[in-house]
């Protein structure tokens, strides 16, 4: 997640899947992987921005959610 990141020496990222689903909602997974990824961000000096989860139907922000 961070290689291009470090690479192209980046400030901060936003993560981004799709839910094949449909479901807008983050699964338990979802936020796990986002709270590792906001304390890896942290250690390399890289601040995640949000966790965008994609659908046919839209999207959805873990960031407006309150999980980041």
């Amino acid at each position: 997640m961070f290689a291009g990141a470090i690479t192209d020496r980046a400030a901060s990222v936003i993560c981004v899947h799709n839910h094949p689903s449909g479901s807008l909602e983050a699964s338990p997974q979802d936020i796990a992987i986002t709270r590792q990824l906001q304390e890896a961000g942290t250690l390399l000096g890289i601040q995640l921005l949000d966790h965008i989860i994609v659908t046919r139907s839209g999207f959805s922000s873990l960031k407006e959610k309150g999980l980041i």
